[in-house]
C-alpha cells in the first residue's frame, strides 16, 4: 500500500488507514524504531504479560547485567555486617 508523506507543522506524517490501525492493534500511543533504514511502528503494551518476552530478549542480547555490579562487589564491612532490612 502506498501513501504520501504530508507536512504537519515542522514535522512530517503519514495517514494510516483504519483497517491497518485495527489489524495492528495500534492505540493512542505507539513506539517508533529505526531498523535497517525502515521505520517500525509498534503498539505500546501496558500488559505485564509482555514483560516476560522483553526480559527474555534482554537476556538473549546480554542486556540484563547489573549496572551497579562494582558497588555490590565492593561493599564495606558495615554493609555486610551491620545493615538490616
Amino acid at each position: 500500500m502506498k501513501t504520501k508523506v504530508v507536512k504537519i507543522g515542522n514535522s512530517r506524517g503519514i495517514r494510516i488507514p483504519k483497517s491497518l490501525i485495527h489489524e495492528s492493534g495500534l492505540k493512542n500511543e505507539v513506539e517508533l524504531e529505526i531498523s535497517e533504514g525502515q521505520i517500525i511502528i509498534k503498539p505500546i503494551s501496558t500488559n505485564r504479560e509482555s514483560w516476560d518476552t522483553a526480559f527474555k530478549k534482554m537476556a538473549k542480547k546480554q542486556d540484563d547485567i547489573l549496572l551497579d555490579n562494582e558497588s555490590i562487589l565492593s561493599q564495606s564491612r558495615w554493609d555486610q555486617e551491620e545493615w538490616e532490612w
